[in-house]
C-alpha cells in the first residue's frame, strides 16, 4: 500500500514542527518564551463567555445547525463590517470551521487541479498546506524585508499571470510581517483583476489591529469588484478565540456563495455553541479593540526596540497584525530555532521562533529570517529579545550545531 503523494509532500507548519523539542526543553527545565506562534494572551472577551456558558438548547440536545452558519452570527457579521463602511446582507456571509477553512474553500471555488494562485511571499505558511490539498500551485511574487514587505510593481505581478492564473491572494495587516497595503497597492491590484478577470481573495483577520494612525481598507469597499472578491475572516484573532474555530468566508457574489454552500453542506455545520458566542462578540461596541490596539502597539514596539538594537538585524517597523519577519545574520534559520530550544538558555529561559524557509514558495528564500509574534506582556518580549539576541551571538561565535553544547549556561 502507499499514502497519496499529497500526504507525503505537505509542507510541515515552521509554527509548529518544533514541538517536540519545545516538550524535551520544558522537560529539563527551561522556561519557553512563545515567539513563535499567534496565540494572544489577551483574555477573550466576557460576553462571548457568558453566552456560551448561558447556552441552553431546547429539548437538550446539541443538534446539526444550518451548514451557513447560524442566521444570527451571519446576520451580526454583516451589521459588524456595516460599522466600517462596508455594507453586506447575511446571504454574503458563510460561517467557517476558523479562518482555515474558509481559506480552503476559497481556492477551492476558484481553481481547479493544476490552476493557479498568486501570493505575495512570505505570506502564512498555511496557504501552502491549503494549495497542497486542493492540487493547486502557489505562484509567488517576493517581497523583501529591506523594503518593508511591500509589494513590487504590477510588471512582477504581469509576468507571472499565466492562462492557468485564478486569482491573486493576499492579506492585509499581513501575516508573518505585519504590513498593511496602502491605497497605491490596492488599486494596483484592483486594475490587475479587471484587466486579467481574477478573482482577489483578501485575508483579512487582522484588520482591527492597526498602529500609529495606519489604515486597513477591505477590498469590499471597492464597488467594481464586487462579483471578484471573496474575504477571508475569523473571530480567532479579533477576540481572542483561537480555540473557538469560527471563521467565515465573503463574497457578494451569488455563483461564489451558492458553491460555497455545498462545501459548506459536505462538511455538515460549523460548531453551534462557539457560534453563539461569536454573536455576542460581535454585537459589542467596537470601542473595545482601543485599549487592545494600545496594547499591541506597546509590545511591537518592544519588540522592534530589543531586536534592531542588533546591527545585523533588518527589520522595518510594522504597521498592524501582530508579527514580524525577523532578518539575521545566520545561514539557516531552522537550525538556529531547533537551537535555541535544545542548545541554549540563558538564566534557565529560552525562546521559541517560527523558522521563516516555512513562509516562502521560493525553496532558497526566508532561511535567514524567523518569524515571532508580539502575543506576550512588554516585559516578556524585552526578556526575549535578550535571550534570543545572545543566543544567535553564541550560535554564530560557536560555530552553530557542532559546537553548540559548549553554549550553555
Amino acid at each position: 500500500m502507499q499514502i497519496s503523494k499529497r500526504a507525503t509532500t505537505i509542507q510541515e507548519s515552521p509554527i509548529r514542527k518544533l514541538a517536540p523539542l519545545m516538550v524535551l526543553a520544558r522537560q529539563r527545565g527551561l522556561a519557553i518564551h512563545h515567539l513563535n506562534i499567534g496565540q494572544p494572551d489577551i483574555p477573550t472577551p466576557s460576553p462571548y463567555l457568558d453566552a456560551v456558558a448561558e447556552y441552553r438548547r431546547p429539548g437538550a440536545v446539541l443538534s446539526y445547525g444550518p451548514s451557513d452558519g447560524l442566521p444570527e452570527l451571519r446576520q451580526a457579521i454583516a451589521d459588524y463590517f456595516g460599522r466600517y463602511g462596508v455594507p453586506l446582507g447575511a446571504g454574503d456571509v458563510l460561517v467557517t470551521t476558523g479562518g482555515s477553512e474558509a481559506a480552503f474553500f476559497a481556492l477551492n471555488l476558484v481553481a481547479d487541479h493544476g490552476d493557479e494562485i498568486i501570493i505575495p511571499e512570505p505570506f502564512y505558511t498555511n496557504y501552502n498546506g491549503f494549495a497542497s490539498m486542493a492540487g493547486v500551485r502557489v505562484v509567488p511574487v517576493t517581497t523583501r524585508a529591506e523594503e518593508g514587505f511591500h509589494l513590487p510593481p504590477a510588471e512582477a505581478f504581469e509576468r507571472i499571470i499565466s492562462r492557468r492564473t485564478k486569482a491573486i491572494l493576499v492579506c492585509s495587516p499581513n501575516n508573518p510581517t505585519g504590513t498593511i497595503l496602502t491605497t497605491t497597492e490596492l488599486g494596483m491590484l484592483r486594475e490587475l483583476a479587471l484587466r486579467h478577470g481574477l478573482f482577489l481573495i483578501a485575508d483579512e483577520v487582522y484588520k482591527e489591529f492597526t498602529y500609529e494612525g495606519a489604515v486597513h481598507h477591505s477590498f469590499l469597499e471597492m464597488e467594481d469588484l464586487a462579483e471578484q472578491v471573496i474575504v477571508i475572516d475569523s473571530v480567532s484573532k479579533r477576540f481572542s478565540a483561537c480555540g473557538a474555530r469560527v471563521g467565515c468566508l465573503i463574497s457578494r457574489n451569488r455563483a461564489v456563495m451558492e458553491c460555497a454552500l455545498k462545501f459548506a453542506q459536505a462538511r455538515l455545520c460549523p460548531p453551534t455553541i462557539e457560534q453563539v458566542g461569536a454573536v455576542a462578540a460581535y454585537r459589542m461596541d467596537p470601542a473595545y479593540f482601543d485599549p487592545i490596539r494600545g496594547e499591541y502597539q506597546a509590545r511591537r514596539d518592544a519588540l522592534y526596540s530589543g531586536l534592531t538594537t542588533h546591527s545585523g538585524v533588518v527589520l522595518r517597523k510594522p504597521d498592524g497584525a501582530f508579527y514580524m519577519i525577523v532578518k539575521l545574520p545566520v545561514a539557516d534559520s531552522d537550525d538556529f530555532a531547533r537551537w535555541l530550544l535544545s542548545d541554549w538558555s540563558l538564566e534557565g529561559e529560552t525562546v521559541m521562533v517560527a523558522p521563516g524557509s516555512g513562509f516562502y514558495a521560493t525553496p532558497e528564500l526566508g532561511h535567514d529570517e524567523i518569524r515571532v509574534a508580539y502575543v506576550l506582556e512588554v516585559e516578556k518580549l524585552v526578556r526575549a529579545s535578550r535571550i534570543l539576541l545572545e543566543g544567535m551571538e553564541r550560535y554564530l561565535s560557536a560555530g552553530a550545531a557542532g559546537q553548540a553544547g559548549a553554549a550553555k549556561r
